[in-house]
């Protein structure tokens, strides 16, 4: 065998620094982990946060509050320090416009429609407002009750014979994917036709009083609260309510519901 040439490929012409330049990488993103279980997981998942320049990070009822000495967050330790736990998702995502859920669809069958990676990702860029993306636990994913807080899911495309990844992998390829679609489109100017929607906690709020409206008039029942809830619940998010709005139908909610109460 001839000597081996030391010479670098021409293919290759050095890292590419201007990609992950910090003006590249979106501001208003929160990365959610729900109920997951395995602090090696949540430390993985807190590197590749730091990683690609994100610093937002939350769980949802985490099993083990030891996770903040997790030794796989090498080089995210501040992003683990700093991790918000919040006991539910609509806390969590009080202050999200956007609500953005992954799933591997193995586990269950979801309500909403499930976009590949790209396409997920491009609907967060083009979103005026905090986004939050959730990841669900190693071992269930999201429950049906997590996805109805969800405005989309998005999933990264895998072989069906090993659909579901690893979770920091996962939070690692869709902040990557993140930043480069980000990178790649990124103008001087603002986003044209983007409007603020509402807030996950006024998203919530609405979904509620109208729950209790349908209950006082009789339209749900204990049978189907749960499912009407959750239905109700996605529904909402997918109208995409505007931050004005918010008040004019809270107040029509709140006189019907005074209404009924009168009678």
């Amino acid at each position: 065998m001839g000597a081996r040439s030391n010479r670098i490929s021409p293919r290759y012409a050095g890292p590419r620094r201007t990609a992950w330049h910090p003006h590249n990488i979106p501001t208003d993103v929160a990365v959610i982990l729900v109920c997951a279980r395995n602090p090696l997981n949540i430390g993985a998942a807190a590197r590749a946060v730091a990683n690609f320049g994100f610093s937002d990070f939350r769980l949802v009822d985490p099993y083990d509050l030891a996770f903040r000495e997790a030794v796989s967050a090498v080089g995210g330790t501040h992003v683990l320090l700093s991790a918000r736990v919040f006991a539910t998702v609509a806390e969590a995502v009080s202050d999200c416009t956007l609500v953005v859920g992954t799933t591997a669809g193995q586990h269950r069958v979801p309500m909403q429609g499930v976009e590949r990676l790209e396409s997920g990702i491009a609907t967060a860029l083009n979103h005026a407002g905090r986004v939050a993306i959730l990841f669900g636990s190693e071992k269930f994913g999201l429950s049906n009750e997590d996805m109805s807080f969800c405005h989309g899911l998005m999933r990264i495309p895998t072989v069906p014979e090993t659909p579901s990844m690893n979770l920091g992998q996962a939070v690692a390829v869709c902040l990557y994917e993140m930043v480069r679609a980000n990178a790649a489109s990124l103008t001087d100017a603002v986003r044209p036709g983007l409007l603020p929607t509402v807030s996950g906690s006024d998203a919530e709020q609405l979904t509620r009083m109208l729950l209790e409206v349908l209950e006082k008039s009789g339209y749900t029942n204990r049978i189907t609260a749960t499912s009407t809830e959750q239905k109700v619940r996605r529904w909402i998010r997918r109208l995409r309510i505007g931050h004005r709005d918010a008040p004019l139908l809270l107040g029509i909610l709140r006189q019907i519901l005074w209404k009924f109460d009168k009678r």
